[in-house]
């Protein structure tokens, strides 16, 4: 029997989008529709990664 056969299959994620089961061609997404939605989001800046108080921003 091989690895494989012997791993359990692995829980189906959801969309972070849509919360509908992720497709494999898609990941982490269900639809390519999902994953524009989740771009758009981070173009806008309606995603930000939170810096660090000490952060100096550079005066140029």
């Amino acid at each position: 029997m091989t690895d494989q056969a012997r791993k359990p299959a692995a829980p189906v994620k959801a969309c972070p989008i849509c919360r509908k089961p992720a497709e494999q061609a898609f990941l982490p997404f269900c639809s390519p529709r999902c994953r524009d939605v989740d771009l758009n989001r981070w173009l806008k800046g309606s995603y930000v990664v939170p810096g660090r108080d000490d952060d100096v921003e550079d005066p140029d």
